[in-house]
Formats: structure tokens, sequence, C-alpha cells
């Protein structure tokens, strides 16, 4: 079966190297889906689930922003922070939520924070169970 180069790659280090056979990504405005031989893409990712379709099954990662470049056989994700579901505690992210649910919206950039607070809270708390 045909496969692309598949990276993910955060500040700190490589999460996953993998020819995938199918990546579904969160792009900022939906779930983008990635097959062998796609035309070149770029999209701004929002928070969520990624999941790899690879010949050694599916890996899930939980995502935090950035970007995604599809340019030949190659798909390249930077994001800001990717974790796998073992990683994830369903307390922590509980209480990531209830943090979340309490910051301040005076301000478009502090609404827009607590937004995102938000999205990565429930992203983690889906996958944490």
């Amino acid at each position: 079966m045909a496969s692309f180069h598949c990276s993910v790659v955060t500040p700190e280090r490589v999460v996953l190297e993998t020819e995938a056979r199918f990546v579904a990504l969160p792009a900022h405005d939906g779930e983008v889906g990635i097959l062998p031989g796609r035309a070149p893409l770029l999209v701004a990712l929002g928070v969520g689930r990624l999941r790899v379709q690879s010949a050694d099954g599916e890996q899930v990662l939980l995502v935090d922003g950035g970007f995604a470049e599809m340019s030949g056989t190659k798909l390249t994700i930077l994001t800001e922070g990717a974790r796998r579901p073992e990683e994830l505690d369903l307390g922590e992210a509980e209480q990531e939520f209830e943090d979340a649910r309490e910051l301040p919206m005076l301000t478009d950039a502090e609404f827009e924070a607590r937004q995102r607070a938000l999205a990565r809270a429930r992203a983690a708390r889906k996958l944490a169970r």
C-alpha cells in the first residue's frame, strides 16, 4: 500500500517518525485528512487529536497548535506540544478544565487565551478517558 513519511516535531523533541498510510489532523477550522499523493498543503493547526495510521497500526497524539506541511511524499507537523494518551492524566485534565473556566475574559486576548485553554483541556479529557 502507498505511504508517505510523517514527522511530528515539538520544540523539545521529535515525537513521531513513521511511514503513514493516512493522517487526520486538527486544522484550525476542522479536521483534515491526508492520503498518499496529496497535493501540497500548508495548514495552521488547532488543538486536538492527531491520528496516524501506519503498518504498525494507529497512533494518536494530542497536539497543541502549530503548522502542518505536506510536500511531495513528506508530511511535517510542527506543534507547540504533542502528548500520547498514556501521558495524560484524567484528574489533571479535569483540573486544567476548571482552571481554564476561571480565566478572565475582559479583553479579546484574554478571551482567546481562555478559549484555547478550554479547547486544550477538553481534548485532554477526551483522550485521557
